[in-house]
């Protein structure tokens, strides 16, 4: 079965479309079909992976608000085993539509139903806030991915997210999941960088993700040429490190870590 695992943060700058493009090229890289849905109406994600804005194509929009078939929608990624729904602008417009709509909760988990075994992994880029589109992401998937910035206001605004999850789960999605804690633009020469790390750690416990992502020139060029780093620079730290976590995520999920992320989380 596929597993769906939606990357959010309501903090704006935190590595969330960024973790998006590299994880999947990542998971794509270890032979696991990846579909990526950008749900951000800033289409960064869309963009990233080498698709120019384009009024004429059809995004997710055309699914939520238009009930187009997600297969119908689908464009072929930059790699082999990647594929994307791409976002546009008419995305910000979902957000008021949706209201009307009857389950305006469940949309998007109606729609990725029959086509979610077809990938081994679906992830889902939220945009930089608690709206009605990442809840939709949020009830449509098994687990949340939380990118979290190693600086100081970085862990203001957790707690809101985890009120959030927990909501979701006593409301509309019981099983869902903390992926987990993903540390990014980590410096490891500033006391800063290891300060939330450790505060991150003590408070999430094995929730936190091994892997760290540094800050690298090479990932915050990559997306200017339509890329993933793994295609830009596969020998640079940032490649490196999302190739870790890739196969630190299937490794949880094949030793059954999903169970144990399942605990409630913090707060409930």
């Amino acid at each position: 079965m596929g597993r769906v695992i939606a990357i959010a943060n309501q903090k704006g700058g935190v590595g969330k479309t960024t973790t998006a493009i590299n994880l999947a090229a990542s998971l794509a890289a270890q032979d696991m079909w990846t579909l990526v849905i950008d749900c951000d109406p800033q289409g960064n994600t869309t963009s990233g992976f080498g698709f120019p804005k384009d009024p004429s194509r059809r995004s997710l929009y055309h699914s939520l608000i238009l009930d187009a078939p997600l297969a119908d929608l689908i464009l072929q990624g930059p790699a082999e085993g990647i594929q994307l729904v791409p976002s546009d602008k008419n995305l910000v417009g979902a957000n008021v539509e949706l209201v009307a709509k009857p389950g305006r909760e469940q949309v998007l988990r109606e729609r990725l139903a029959p086509i979610r075994d077809r990938f081994n992994y679906t992830l889902l880029d939220c945009p930089p806030a608690l709206d009605l589109l990442t809840l939709n992401a949020l009830v449509a998937a098994d687990s949340v991915l939380v990118p979290i910035q190693c600086e100081y206001f970085a862990l203001e605004g957790v707690s809101e997210l985890l009120d959030t999850l927990i909501r979701i789960r006593r409301t509309h999605n019981p099983k869902l999941a903390i992926e987990g804690i993903l540390l990014t633009m980590f410096d490891d020469r500033t006391n800063l960088s290891h300060q939330v790390r450790d505060d991150l750690k003590d408070f999430f416990g094995d929730q936190v993700f091994e892997t760290m992502i540094p800050r690298n020139v090479r990932l915050a060029e990559a997306p200017s040429y339509g890329k993933p780093v793994l295609l830009y620079d596969p020998e640079c730290r940032g490649s490196e490190s999302y190739v870790k976590l890739a196969k630190e995520v299937i490794s949880h999920d094949q030793k059954g870590a999903g169970a144990r992320l399942e605990r409630p989380v913090a707060g409930n």
